[in-house]
């Protein structure tokens, strides 16, 4: 299979004002390539269109975002200083289609082996491993990662929410949380926004697909 990426094609419409409104500051969560598809070298900043500064970015394998209670790691520090030190006013987290690090926490047995870095990791996102199987239990392995791809996204935004500085924020309407997911397949582009309720209630809004 071969298909042609267009680096312009995200740029006409990231910078428009339905995306982030006239917030400019954004930190970006976006995962490791670990898959063969890796070998495109895909750069976020460069797709999406941020200039130097523009944008703070984390990468790690599989998107994921650690539970505040679960401790320090190089995420959540690097969240630490984008939140309280950059003010940073999006936080931008992107999955993407045949990802390895997912593809490897679907497989794992309920026993985790401690002598896996991977494991000991993509255990994180054992929630949206759960919520998967469930709702896609008659489905492939294959259909079933899919489907994880997109729930660890909402899995590493519930996550954020559990880290006082940036619940307070997005609360206060200072910050606001936003999934996006790579189709390497079909070459399109999703994203959405958590939106915040005071009754504590979290729902999807402002979905924008391009193709």
């Amino acid at each position: 299979m071969s298909w042609h990426w267009d680096p312009g094609f995200l740029r006409r419409y990231w910078r428009h004002k339905q995306i982030f409104g006239s917030k400019p500051k954004l930190s970006v969560i976006e995962q490791t390539h670990v898959t063969n598809l890796a070998s495109l070298k895909v750069c976020p900043s460069k797709i999406l269109g941020f200039e130097p500064g523009e944008a703070f970015m984390v990468r790690n394998v599989a998107n994921l975002v650690p539970l505040y209670e679960n401790g320090p790691t190089e995420t959540n520090a690097a969240l630490e200083f984008a939140v309280n030190t950059l003010e940073v006013e999006n936080i931008l987290v992107i999955g993407h289609s045949c990802c390895g690090g997912i593809r490897a926490l679907m497989g794992m047995e309920e026993e985790v082996d401690s002598s896996s870095f991977i494991q000991s990791w993509v255990v994180v996102g054992k929630n949206a491993k759960l919520r998967a199987k469930a709702t896609a239990s008659k489905l492939s392995f294959d259909q079933q990662c899919r489907n994880c791809e997109k729930e660890s996204i909402n899995c590493s935004l519930l996550n954020l929410l559990t880290y006082p500085w940036i619940k307070e924020r997005v609360e206060r309407g200072m910050l606001s949380i936003h999934g996006g997911y790579y189709d390497f397949v079909n070459c399109t582009f999703e994203k959405w926004t958590l939106d915040y309720k005071e009754s504590g209630r979290y729902l999807v809004k402002d979905r924008v697909f391009w193709a």
